[in-house]
């Protein structure tokens, strides 16, 4: 059985125009939102207006997508067994979408261009959780750190390229590993939706606790 790199790896070398374009709309869309669902610096500067402070509006920002996370996990994942079908992989692109808004959020208020390819980068391998990016760039399998490629002098398309299949490979993973638990725990009526609800909160939760050591002011790198 191929593994969620493989996946990855497979995904992006078949198609790769497509699933860069995956990865491109879910950035783009969590960044520039819509009216609906405002983007990441939207949220930002509504957090510091709100706070006055830009730790206390990171800090906000992040309880807010714990919230947001938990709640459409729930929603996606309550139901019978013929929603998980449908709702997981919706949860997977809701996820994944509050996933980079929340990051990107966090790395504009610490002072990086979310414009700038390099950081849009840095974001999508964030995505990935301290854990596993560590492990990768143990292995060779990516070669630095999401702070590391945010600063590079310049961007690097094959890098990007190794990220996105990494980052496939990961949303694979999660889709057959979460489709599994969903399967058992669905069969109880409304133990699904509250599986669902804590998982991706405290997915949300970690994620947001590596961003904050992770994406460090950028006024302290210059000095």
């Amino acid at each position: 059985m191929a593994s969620p790199g493989e996946i990855g790896k497979q995904l992006v070398t078949r198609t790769p125009e497509v699933a860069g374009g995956m990865l491109r709309s879910i950035v783009d869309f969590a960044i520039y939102g819509n009216d609906a669902f405002p983007g990441a610096r939207t949220v930002a500067a509504r957090a510091v207006q709100s706070k006055g402070d830009r730790e206390a509006a990171i800090e906000s920002v992040i309880t807010q997508h714990i919230g947001m996370a938990s709640m459409q996990g729930f929603l996606t994942s309550v139901g019978g067994l013929i929603t998980v079908v449908v709702g997981l992989p919706a949860n997977i692109a809701g996820m994944a979408v509050l996933s980079v808004r929340m990051i990107a959020a966090v790395a504009h208020l610490r002072g990086y261009d979310v414009e700038d390819p390099r950081v849009r980068s840095a974001i999508t391998m964030a995505m990935l959780g301290d854990e596993t990016v560590r492990k990768l760039v143990a292995s060779g399998e990516l070669p630095t750190s999401p702070l590391a490629v945010a600063t590079a002098p310049a961007f690097d398309a094959e890098l990007e390229r190794q990220i996105s299949e990494r980052v496939m490979g990961a949303l694979a993973a999660r889709l057959g590993g979460k489709h599994l638990v969903l399967v058992v725990v669905q069969r109880i009526p409304l133990v699904g939706g509250g599986v669902g609800a804590a998982v991706d909160g405290w997915v949300t939760f970690g994620l947001g606790a590596y961003i904050k050591r992770e994406f460090i002011a950028r006024q302290q790198l210059m000095r």
